[in-house]
């Protein structure tokens, strides 16, 4: 468990890092009216957007509460794995080392 943690929290600084440098350095509209204009670009984002849908089921069956899974998940489609990272770490503190409440949570 304690990769994991070492992972998830290398990811919410890598993150963090990048989306500093994306939205302080980058033209948002722009470069992302570039992006949707290529096929290999749209692939991407739709793959991209699949994977944001599955992590954030798996959020909204383990939590506790519906409107805290839902802001995670808005959360997720809006920052992306920064907000994916963020969830796993502190789902892993919470575990209390049992991978079994880490995946299943309140089914736990």
């Amino acid at each position: 468990m304690k990769i994991a943690k070492i992972v998830s929290l290398f990811g919410v600084l890598a993150m963090t890092v990048v989306l500093i440098y994306g939205f302080t350095i980058g033209d948002f509209s722009g470069e992302g009216s570039q992006l949707t204009s290529m096929p290999w670009g749209i692939v991407s984002l739709v793959d991209l957007y699949v994977g944001f849908t599955l992590f954030s089921m798996w959020i909204i069956y383990r939590e506790k509460s519906l409107p805290v899974a839902i802001l995670w998940t808005i959360a997720m489609m809006v920052l992306g794995f920064f907000t994916g990272a963020l969830y796993a770490f502190l789902a892993l503190q919470s575990s209390n080392g049992d991978w079994r409440k880490f995946w299943m949570g309140k089914h736990a």
